[in-house]
């Protein structure tokens, strides 16, 4: 498939998808991201920014210098200055975004797995990733999947969408080199809920929050790069080690004949007596050995 094909693809599937996060649940869903979304950025104030959303802006009251927007094709672009290129192939250098941001396109996307690499290659060592994905053991998936005719969520054509847990996204992660740091759940309400028109529960939204209970319709996470630790091996010097009973002495004028013998004389007992180096000592004679009077030659 060519990337005119993909781009127009992924944009049939982005208007669809839009759909839902325009009505008053989607957009209700979006205000509770974007408060759970907001003490993250609030810390990062510099920098470059990407956003592979399905809806609105979530970085737009960002205080970055630098918020990049995706579209798959320059129809579906918002600004001028928007990203247009295939998930699996972003136009940018490797290590260039101190955030990088998905919002539910794993869910969507043919080659999550390709995205997430990508993501990846492009986040800097010292950012982060947020990925934003529909909680699978949320009360909303389970009347889902009980009223197959109750679909109040995006759907990909007439294909079920696969909703993917923390837990099955960390292994991906992994494979990245990247790591969970932390999980945050938001969209909390009550199960079989029939009406689009009810926002989340303010009570069970602040409670859910305050208490991170993996209950909630949406879940963010924040993954930052794997720091490898530093290998540091000894450096092992080739220097023989005196035996056991033979005096330092004798050892020294066996291995090391040129090496001048030098005296100190010890008020200390042997069993009191201190290191080399934590003692004070004055060197009283120096006497070269035989082995190192150069003997003269014959004639």
């Amino acid at each position: 498939m060519s990337n005119s094909d993909t781009g127009l693809k992924l944009n049939q599937q982005l208007e669809k998808c839009q759909q839902f996060w325009m009505s008053a649940k989607g957009a209700a869903l979006l205000d509770a991201q974007r408060a759970c979304l907001g003490p993250v950025i609030d810390s990062r104030h510099q920098g470059h920014a990407l956003e592979i959303v399905m809806g609105s802006s979530m970085l737009q009251a960002a205080a970055h210098a630098h918020v990049i927007q995706w579209a798959p094709t320059l129809k579906a672009a918002q600004r001028p200055e928007t990203l247009v290129c295939p998930l699996d192939d972003l136009a940018l250098p490797d290590g260039c975004l101190d955030i990088t941001l998905i919002h539910h396109w794993m869910e969507h996307a043919d080659n999550a797995h390709h995205l997430l690499q990508e993501a990846a290659r492009v986040t800097a060592d010292n950012g982060i990733l947020l990925i934003f994905g529909f909680n699978p053991f949320s009360p909303s998936n389970l009347s889902r999947r009980a009223l197959p005719g109750h679909q109040a969520f995006p759907v990909k054509g007439h294909q079920r969408v696969q909703w993917r847990s923390p837990r099955a996204l960390r292994d991906g992660l992994a494979f990245v080199d990247f790591e969970i740091e932390r999980v945050d759940y938001c969209g909390f309400r009550l199960p079989f809920e029939r009406s689009r028109k009810m926002a989340c529960n303010g009570s069970l939204e602040t409670l859910g929050r305050r208490h991170n209970m993996p209950l909630g319709d949406s879940y963010m996470i924040r993954a930052s790069r794997r720091q490898q630790p530093a290998s540091t091996k000894r450096v092992k010097f080739a220097m023989p080690m005196a035996p056991s009973g033979r005096s330092v002495q004798a050892f020294s004028r066996e291995h090391y004949p040129r090496m001048p013998l030098i005296f100190v004389p010890s008020n200390r007992s042997a069993k009191g007596q201190l290191p080399l180096a934590e003692t004070d000592l004055n060197i009283i004679s120096v006497r070269k050995t035989t082995s190192d009077i150069p003997k003269e030659s014959k004639r």
